[in-house]
């Protein structure tokens, strides 16, 4: 069944920014009396978080790419039953930072599963629900890895190699989909990419969805202040 509300999901390897994107995005829509939920996947919940500390502590290095998918799997069932789907039923705009095409790319090429596989599995245990707008930060790895400051998490610590393939999945999956995808060069400037995504979003969101009643006028906020996240 079709929902009221909006999902964008922002994607894209280590380092991309999207995380920096996404908050930034949420901020502009809410300046604009949108109604806005923002989640992580993995994170959110009491679950996700959970689940989030144990698939990127650092010192946890023999999960295996199955079990990693299965993990993220769980946390989004829980995240679209108990954050999202009440938020479409409202006709809030939902605000992703990552989703199903993470699992893909990291479990499914990166960690070598079974695409096919996956992807059913992952659309399945959440009864079908997917964005309706996907933005892919895409940017070679070794350059995503550079801006990575600080303690490095579990997936920032793997091979080169691995994110290579990561970022092969992202770029194939858009392809497949391209309706549903907006690929930018995350190596513009921070400014340039915000404007682009909201310009793309405005367009996109629907006539009719619902806004918080409190609109106030909009300021350029520097991207400078927000740091580049995963």
């Amino acid at each position: 069944m079709k929902h009221p509300g909006y999902v964008i999901t922002l994607e894209g390897p280590e380092g991309s920014g999207k995380s920096s994107q996404a908050r930034w995005l949420v901020q502009a829509l809410r300046r604009g009396g949108r109604r806005v939920v923002f989640v992580h996947d993995p994170g959110t919940t009491s679950l996700g978080k959970c689940l989030r500390n144990v698939l990127l502590h650092e010192r946890l290095t023999a999960i295996s790419p199955m079990s990693e998918a299965l993990l993220c799997i769980a946390g989004r069932v829980q995240l679209v039953e108990e954050r999202i789907r009440p938020a479409l039923a409202r006709g809030a705009v939902v605000v992703c930072d990552r989703f199903h095409d993470s699992t893909m790319a990291y479990q499914g090429y990166g960690g070598r599963l079974n695409i096919a596989w996956l992807n059913r599995l992952g659309r399945e245990a959440i009864n079908g629900l997917m964005p309706d707008l996907t933005i892919l930060l895409d940017l070679p790895p070794a350059k995503g890895l550079q801006r990575v400051k600080g303690r490095k998490d579990r997936m920032e610590r793997k091979a080169l190699t691995f994110h290579q393939r990561v970022r092969r999945g992202f770029l194939s999956l858009a392809h497949r989909e391209p309706r549903r995808f907006l690929v930018l060069d995350a190596t513009q400037p921070k400014v340039d990419i915000h404007a682009h995504i909201f310009s793309v979003v405005l367009s996109r969101l629907p006539h009719g969805l619902a806004y918080s009643g409190q609109r106030r006028a909009v300021r350029k906020k520097s991207p400078s202040t927000l740091n580049a996240q995963r």
